[in-house]
């Protein structure tokens, strides 16, 4: 989950990370407010998961609370790359001598951590990347070590800090790598991190992936989802414990295993060219267990997609049995009544398979539609989509 801005402030701030003050609004009258209780030259500064804000008007200095007022009412409702502005930081402002960049990411390929640093921050730091490779410096961190003092140290060095700043900044870097660490981050990016006239080490602009994963270790982390923007059938299905992705298509898609659902997605939107273009309409994986309820669960969130014109259910049996997964299944349709109201196309192979189908064709539902194989049940689901759009 990614944070915003002034999510990340307080981050930081509860880790000793140095910040400035921030608070938040949600109208012109609070940004106003906020600007008069931090005093001098404020900074009105968009709230959106996005890049770019500066370039879009979406980053304000203001030398007075009315200025705070006048940019805070431009900037609110603003649309930053398809992203509408709905909250608003005030920040106070710094007196910026330097820029600097460092973040601490998740390296997936290398299966470690990964830091970056550079003496080149308020950048793109992706042209940086590529323009002048050798002014990013990348250092790898040990997941069972992290970030010590001798860690932060190679990490200044390596950026080609200055003797002076060295300490500051890595004294900076271990309490963000505390941030990393601490909260279950699978990214902590500060862009710029800045020195100040009087030579103070600032975080003036962070950003904070969390690893929904590890929430068991934080319910406070509940707290930092933006309800507001998430979609609803997504909402719906994390309720139900579900893992669901909404997509752009019309061929809803059910299976167990992440690796049989990626594969029905492509087999679906293959099958699809043949068939008026039509496309997967989620990634939806139920998991081992299919059960009545688990089957009604993914079935509801599915049949209420409007785009949804048709339900392909593609399962492997293994620890659960086809048999299972067919009372599953048939249950599901019995539990959801009228609700279930779109073709369904079910493929069963694996363990048990034979029961499976037995169950599905003596249920003998009008909206079931049994395959022998995924590409079979996949053009199918995909026929039938587009004679429905």
């Amino acid at each position: 989950m990614d944070l915003f801005e002034y999510q990340a402030r307080d981050m930081f701030e509860a880790h000793g990370v140095p910040v400035l003050a921030g608070i938040v609004a949600h109208t012109p009258e609070e940004a106003k407010a906020a600007a008069e209780k931090i005093g001098g030259v404020t900074v009105v500064k968009a709230q959106v998961k996005v890049g770019g804000r500066g370039k879009a008007g979406g980053v304000k200095v203001a030398k007075t609370a009315d200025e705070a007022f006048e940019h805070a009412t431009a900037i609110l409702g603003m649309d930053i790359k398809g992203h509408t502005v709905n909250t608003v930081m005030i920040a106070q402002g710094a007196d910026i001598a330097e820029e600097f960049y460092f973040s601490v990411l998740l390296d997936r390929s290398n299966r470690n951590y990964l830091a970056m640093c550079s003496v080149e921050g308020g950048v793109e730091i992706e042209v940086l990347a590529v323009e002048r490779p050798e002014a990013l410096a990348r250092v790898a961190v040990d997941p069972a070590v992290g970030i010590d003092a001798a860690k932060a140290d190679e990490i200044v060095a390596t950026a080609g800090f200055s003797a002076e700043l060295a300490p500051k900044v890595a004294a900076t870097i271990m309490k963000l790598w505390d941030v990393f660490e601490k909260e279950d981050a699978t990214l902590v990016e500060v862009n710029p991190l800045v020195r100040t006239g009087a030579g103070d080490i600032l975080a003036l602009d962070g950003k904070v992936t969390i690893d929904e994963n590890a929430d068991f270790r934080h319910p406070h982390h509940a707290e930092l989802e933006d309800a507001a923007a998430a979609d609803p059938l997504e909402a719906k299905a994390k309720e139900a414990g579900l893992n669901y992705v909404k997509l752009d298509g019309e061929v809803g898609v059910i299976g167990n295993g992440a690796g049989l659902v990626m594969s029905t997605l492509d087999v679906v939107a293959y099958a699809g060219e043949n068939h008026g273009g039509v496309k997967p309409a989620n990634f939806l994986d139920i998991g081992g267990g299919a059960s009545a309820e688990v089957m009604a669960n993914g079935l509801d969130v599915i049949l209420n997609d409007p785009q949804v014109k048709s339900v392909f259910v593609n399962v492997f049996g293994g620890i659960t049995a086809c048999d299972a997964v067919a009372k599953g299944i048939v249950g599901a349709l019995a539990e959801l009544g009228s609700a279930a109201n779109k073709p369904l196309v079910v493929r069963l192979d694996g363990n048990n398979v034979e029961e499976g189908r037995r169950i599905l064709n003596e249920a003998n539902h009008p909206l079931v539609t049994l395959a022998a194989t995924m590409d079979e049940g996949a053009d199918k689901a995909a026929e039938l989509a587009n004679a429905s759009k």
